[in-house]
């Protein structure tokens, strides 16, 4: 499971696999020569002030604490505020923002490739913004939460420049606690499975509060996340937090309404959906602790005194969900989604063509015998139950090259893109709503493994390396990829800009409503309209009544 769950962070796989196309090409995105640099590398927050560094047609200021490190008793706490900066000092030495901060305790797992970390001192963001400011100028800010099944990754990994240079916005890229040192719950303790959740709200608190500093906007603040990130992003939209924090949310692969039914995330998995009710997190969190040997009234004194390595144990228990019941999440985000209340507005959302290919492909990998012709009908009935003929009728395995391709494609449309559709019109009954579907059938492999009997067209995180540089490269590989970056990185931000996504050289994005079902595809020369509904059976899988 714990290999499966890791494709959510399928977006940095490559970091240190030697592929991709080199140092990041930013020729697409911007001048040959650099601008001058007009914006100082010296600059005052909440934080200290802090001396940044410039790398090409960018300035960035990397490893900025937001919050007070969440050690010994900060550990399962809320997210606290800094202290009084040192720049309130006269004299003080500014801090060295050269550098990025550590990542949150992870485990090193394969196939991610993704490095691990035991140093719970992580609350950190990277701030990047053009390298000129234009007199009077106040750019939009984009605050980005990573994916990775709320257990791996690190904005360290996500390198913003093209996305700086060409659309001419601020972007902050955010550590938060991960696994059980985010999103364990246990009786009694305040915050209990959220604790990730309240510093990805904490981090962009702090970016707008700082807005100003770095040339933004602090009236335009648009948080924009992918996977588990994008359901936390969905999840802001239905918090109380949300009231005057950001303006606009992009939702990436990552839907409030979006579910699992028991075997769509690896085989044997229980039902699951992205968000889970207190008192069931605080339930399996007492039985985690148990297993540690932990119990009773000393229960919290004795996990907070368990070394990292061993809690990263109990990851596995928490992936892929964040506890509702009290703040910062008092209701149930799908249940809030459907009567209506979240925040009104603008909101850019979609997911990838073949989202469950890298799920299916990451198990094969694994397992060969996971997904054949012969167990194909008993992966449909454990998963759909008395629906499975009907499911089995509407995609037999002759109509795909292999079972692994047809067993994905059931999970894609079951639980991603359906679910997604259904989720933009709700939303769209009451604020602006725009949808898109990336489907690059020859999208880098950011998975890192290749099952050829499952390619991964436009699989999971498939879409991340058209907006960033995965772990310090630029993966996209042809004249066409690059191009469609361009323009992926103009949808985006216009959208933040003024809350209409645009490009200069493909169509507008349509807009949702409460019955529509086009969206914008984005694909190397076949921008334009696409059809959810008839792509992925959502007529049918209404009927079925997955959600």
């Amino acid at each position: 499971m714990r290999r499966i769950a890791a494709v959510l962070a399928a977006g940095v796989l490559l970091m240190t696999s030697g592929c991709g196309s080199g140092p990041s090409d930013l020729a697409a995105t911007a001048k040959d020569t650099p601008a001058p640099l007009t914006a100082p590398l010296t600059v005052t927050t909440t934080s200290g002030t802090l001396r940044g560094t410039v790398s090409g047609s960018v300035r960035k200021f990397l490893g900025v604490r937001y919050a007070q490190p969440p050690t010994g008793d900060g550990r399962w706490s809320p997210p606290r505020p800094l202290p009084a900066p040192a720049h309130s000092t006269r004299g003080a030495t500014p801090v060295d923002a050269t550098k990025p901060g550590a990542r949150c305790p992870q485990t090193a797992g394969a196939p991610t490739h993704l490095p691990g970390s035991t140093d719970e001192d992580c609350l950190f963001v990277n701030v990047t913004t053009p390298r000129d400011l234009r007199p009077g100028e106040r750019l939009p800010v984009l605050v980005w939460w990573h994916g990775g099944g709320l257990t791996s990754g690190s904005g360290n990994d996500y390198g913003p420049e093209r996305i700086v240079a060409r659309g001419r916005v601020v972007v902050v890229t955010v550590n938060y606690r991960l696994g059980a040192f985010g999103y364990l719950g246990l009786p009694g303790l305040k915050g209990s499975g959220s604790f990730g959740f309240a510093d990805q709200i904490a981090a962009a608190r702090w970016a707008k509060e700082n807005a100003r500093a770095f040339g933004g906007d602090p009236g335009n603040l648009t948080v924009f996340g992918e996977s588990a990130g994008g359901m936390s992003a969905c999840a802001l939209l239905t918090s109380p937090e949300a009231r005057g924090l950001m303006d606009k949310v992009v939702i990436m692969s990552g839907s409030c309404l979006v579910t699992w039914p028991a075997g769509t995330l690896y085989p044997k998995s229980p039902a699951q959906d992205p968000y889970i009710p207190l008192a069931q997190v605080r339930t399996l969190g007492a039985k985690a602790a148990q297993r540690l040997g932990c119990r009773g009234a000393d229960t919290l004194s004795c996990m907070r005194r368990k070394p990292v390595a061993e809690l990263l144990k109990l990851d596995v228990d928490v992936a892929n969900r964040i506890a509702y019941g009290a703040s910062p999440l008092p209701a149930d985000p799908a249940q809030s989604l459907r009567t209506g209340g979240f925040a009104r507005i603008p909101v850019l959302a979609g997911g990838t063509r073949d989202e469950a290919r890298s799920f299916v492909a990451a198990l094969l990998h694994e397992d060969p015998r996971a997904v054949t012709a012969a167990n194909y009908p008993g992966l449909i009935r454990t998963s759909f139950g008395s629906h499975a003929p009907a499911v089995a009728a509407r995609y037999p395995l002759k109509d795909y090259p292999s079972p692994g391709v047809a067993w994905a494609t059931v999970v894609t449309d079951a639980t991603w893109a359906c679910p997604t559709l259904t989720a933009q019109r709700a939303l769209a009954a009451h604020t602006r709503v725009y949808g898109y579907e990336f489907a690059d059938p020859h999208a880098p492999n950011v998975l890192g493994v290749t099952v050829p009997s499952v390619p991964l067209g436009a699989g999971h995180a498939g879409d991340l390396p058209y907006l960033f540089d995965l772990g310090g490269r630029n993966l996209l590989t042809t004249p066409e990829q690059r191009t469609l970056a361009t323009r992926m990185i103009d949808y985006l931000t216009t959208f933040a800009r003024n809350g209409r996504p645009t490009a200069p050289n493909g169509p507008d994005a349509p807009r949702a409503t409460p019955s529509s079902s086009t969206a914008l595809r984005l694909a190397p020369g076949r921008l334009g309209p696409v059809n959810l509904s008839e792509e992925h059976h959502c007529s049918f899988w209404e009927r079925v009544g997955r959600r």
